[in-house]
């Protein structure tokens, strides 16, 4: 039996376990067909998100460099509003965030009620590359389990629904990735002496990414690890899980504005009734 690629409660996590090429049994002409239907069912949803405004929306993307971050931003959510929605990139820390502690710039692009917000990396970098790197003592990044937890935890508890995507992808399709930027003029910015450099930490990442995915997996902050060597694959199972994960809110929301829809039309028509 394959292993759950939701991981929604603390387990030790095998990485190897879960291949990067599967689909599932969809082949590609079934998932671009597919596209515009889920398109138009998330945008949907963001509407009534934002006009019910009771939930906002975290989707945290992680993922080995080339892994697909940009790629899914652009892909996935290309059909929902701006207006209700901000992406964050957490890079390295400047001075005044170093100075704070590790979670301080990371609350600030919490979601407000209504809202989605999309981090590429996250807080987990402060157990990936700070770990990987020795960037703190180990008994430092040890404890930071335990305190995305609690703050995860409280962003569920104060209404954030948190969905948190790893995008696994192999080592050799990541090679691939790199020289297909060298050949493509478009993609060129994108090159970085630093993206193969850190090809030798691979090994490390990987049980760093083992520990986040099985330390820090709860049923209100759930992981999916999303087969993302195939790129239409990764963009069909995000784009699923999103729109499956706030499917349970839409009776609630379409509630809230019809009995909000009422009060402002009896509202109008008493309005009228004075004015005339």
């Amino acid at each position: 039996m394959a292993a759950s690629r939701i991981i929604d409660n603390p387990r030790d996590i095998k990485l190897s376990d879960y291949d990067p090429d599967d689909t599932n049994g969809m082949k590609h002409k079934d998932a671009t067909a597919a596209q515009p239907k889920l398109e138009a069912r998330l945008c949907a949803q963001q509407e009534l998100l934002y006009a019910a405004s009771r939930q906002s929306v975290l989707l945290v993307l992680q993922g080995m460099d080339t892994s697909g971050k940009d790629g899914t931003v652009k892909h996935v959510l290309q059909s929902i509003n701006p207006t209700g929605c901000h992406v964050w990139s957490f890079k390295v820390p400047s001075a005044e965030e170093a100075a704070h502690d590790f979670l301080w710039r990371i609350h600030q692009r919490t979601p407000a009620r209504g809202m989605m917000a999309v981090f590429n990396r996250s807080q987990y970098e402060d157990v990936l590359v700070a770990r990987v790197h020795n960037l703190v003592p180990r008994d430092i990044w040890q404890e930071r389990y335990a305190q995305i937890n609690h703050f995860e935890h409280m962003l569920a508890q104060n209404d954030t629904i948190i969905l948190k995507f790893f995008l696994h992808i192999t080592k050799d399709e990541q090679r691939q990735r790199l020289l297909a930027r060298e050949d493509d003029p478009t993609k060129s910015w994108k090159l970085s002496v630093g993206d193969w450099q850190e090809r030798q930490y691979w090994d490390a990442y990987q049980d760093a990414y083992q520990d986040a995915l099985g330390k820090c997996a709860a049923e209100q902050a759930p992981w999916y690890i999303v087969p993302a060597n195939k790129k239409w694959y990764r963009n069909h199972f995000i784009l699923q899980t999103i729109i499956e994960r706030l499917e349970p809110y839409e009776r609630a929301w379409n509630e809230e504005l019809a009995a909000r829809g009422k009060e402002e039309l009896a509202a109008l028509r008493q309005a009228k009734v004075h004015e005339a």
